[in-house]
């Protein structure tokens, strides 16, 4: 019997803190107070996760081992930034127009994280290993699977930034936008 239970990821928002009257003052405050992706480049915004399984592994009458109870806890924290002061006018309308835009895109990559999480589900639950009646090569086979599951998601998010950030890409229109508000 394989126990397989329906799970919600938690999503949370997390801000930092920029400053600025003009939609340029703002790009330049995120240029400088922005989550630091891979050490040394800063981000407008980021999207991260925590993942942690309850798994049952059970060796079977076969000398098999199976994973027969596979339960996923998830966190998803978006980070964006937010003006420390409120803004007015037409900084405020192009602000609330290119934040909107960056959680929107924030939100697609935690949707690729539940796919992957979705993909590792499906791929686990009922997960067997002939002759491994301790369940230790069952562990080393589900790491291989889920590492090339991994790396498959970077690069979904990867493809996607790509397109975003390229010349008239989504991202591209919000920030000139926001930069060229008046």
């Amino acid at each position: 019997m394989v126990a397989q239970a329906e799970w919600q990821a938690v999503e949370k928002v997390q801000t930092y803190a920029i400053t600025g009257k003009s939609g340029a003052e703002l790009y330049d405050s995120i240029g400088e107070r922005g989550p630091f992706l891979g050490g040394k480049t800063r981000a407008i915004a980021h999207t991260d996760f925590k993942l942690t399984w309850t798994r049952k592994y059970e060796p079977q009458p076969d000398g098999a081992c199976m994973i027969t109870v596979n339960i996923p806890k998830l966190i998803i924290t978006y980070t964006l930034p937010k003006p420390s002061a409120q803004l007015t006018g037409a900084t405020r309308t192009s602000w609330q127009h290119f934040i909107a835009g960056v959680e929107a895109h924030e939100r697609v990559h935690g949707g690729f994280i539940k796919d992957m999480v979705r993909e590792i589900e499906a791929m686990s639950v009922g997960f067997s290993v002939p002759n491994d009646p301790k369940c230790s090569t069952i562990r080393v086979e589900l790491t291989k699977r889920l590492g090339e599951i991994s790396k498959g998601e970077r690069q979904r998010n990867s493809d996607f930034d790509k397109v975003e950030f390229s010349d008239g890409g989504n991202l591209q229109q919000l920030v000139l936008k926001l930069v060229q508000e008046q």
